[in-house]
């Protein structure tokens, strides 16, 4: 599995006990499904950022 994989799955189990943890403590469900889409997206753009891979260095050229 890529490292993209491993680390959106992370921050879904994480989203999953936040969201079980607002519930217990009797938030609006409506609230819970607003926090939820809101980090999946912070998740998905986290993921995005550390795991592009780096562009390689140019060969040298003639004269360096």
């Amino acid at each position: 599995m890529s490292s993209f994989g491993t680390y959106l799955i992370g921050f879904i189990i994480l989203i999953v006990g936040l969201a079980i943890a607002a519930y217990l403590l009797n938030a609006p469900p409506m609230w819970i499904a607003v926090g939820v889409i809101v980090l999946i997206g912070i998740g998905i753009l986290m993921a995005t950022s550390r795991t592009k891979m780096k562009d390689p260095p140019p060969p040298p050229g003639p004269g360096r």
